[in-house]
């Protein structure tokens, strides 16, 4: 299968009615195995990163890798780079060679936000990139104000922010929030519903992990695309690793723990897409 276009592939999700695992990476070992549950159950999937990673991974080797095992893959795989902060970030990541990226302006006041937006839109068209953009407050989900309704994405400045900014995507905010909840999140069905009903864009969940599983069903059903998991992945990134360390009996076999932490890795994905797949779609 070949490496495809984000948008093309939420297109694809939104008409055939399941949602998209959108992995978050940091290396070859966490590609690989996303790749491959997506593989084992037939379905696309998403790999991204996180442009505050580069630290530890520069953004044109974490692009490199992820297009070359998707462009290997048997299901289709698209690769995106998420939250860029500004217009810097997000054109970092086109020239690294990210196919698609996100512009988060969501903390700017709505005027400014669509100005930036509609500026990465601007450039990323000449090269052919996606954008993903974000309206309303998704904040950190340990902040219980960051929660609160009157931070949720309104219906009609979604459906003029689409119009305005021509972003092929839309992050939008519905009672979830991202790493770890300090309560229960429960998501706003009702305004899933009518901003679906008033964008003509797919549109994306941010901070998945956590969300209870009926509730991340129905956010399918209503018929949001993109669904963003990066903290309970790499939570169970950790505990692949910590289970093949006991099993081995702390032999300080580093390839040994990187090898044997694959299983339990691609099986945590493959449970993910499952739940976003109520609708058992098959390649």
């Amino acid at each position: 299968m070949p490496l495809v276009k984000v948008n093309e592939l939420l297109q694809h999700a939104t008409e055939h009615h399941y949602g998209v695992a959108a992995m978050n990476t940091i290396n070859f070992e966490t590609i690989q195995c996303a790749v491959a549950a997506a593989e084992n159950e037939r379905v696309p999937i998403i790999i991204q990163f996180y442009p505050g990673f580069d630290r530890f991974i520069p953004l044109n080797f974490i692009s490199y890798m992820a297009k070359e095992l998707a462009r290997k893959a048997t299901v289709p795989v698209a690769v995106h780079l998420d939250h860029s902060a500004g217009f810097e970030i997000a054109m970092a990541g086109i020239r690294d060679g990210f196919p698609s990226v996100m512009v988060d302006g969501s903390a700017l006041p709505f005027e400014e936000n669509v100005a930036l937006t509609a500026r990465v839109v601007e450039a990323a068209n000449v090269f052919g990139v996606d954008v993903e953009a974000e309206l309303g407050h998704v904040g950190m989900g340990q902040n219980l104000a960051d929660m609160e309704a009157d931070l949720f994405t309104n219906v009609d400045e979604a459906v003029a922010f689409v119009e305005r900014t021509g972003c092929g995507s839309l992050a939008i905010a519905v009672g979830n929030a991202h790493g770890d909840y300090a309560r229960e999140p429960n998501l706003d069905f009702d305004r899933i519903r009518e901003i679906r009903r008033a964008v003509s864009v797919p549109l994306v969940l941010h901070g998945c992990s956590g969300i209870p599983d009926e509730q991340m069903r129905e956010a399918v059903n209503l018929g949001m695309s993109k669904f963003n998991i990066a903290t309970e992945y790499f939570a169970a990134s950790y505990s692949a690793f910590d289970h093949v360390i006991e099993a081995t009996g702390h032999n300080r076999n580093g390839v040994a723990m990187f090898i044997g932490a694959r299983k339990e890795m691609t099986a945590f994905v493959t449970e993910k897409i499952r739940l976003l797949n109520p609708n058992k779609f098959s390649l």
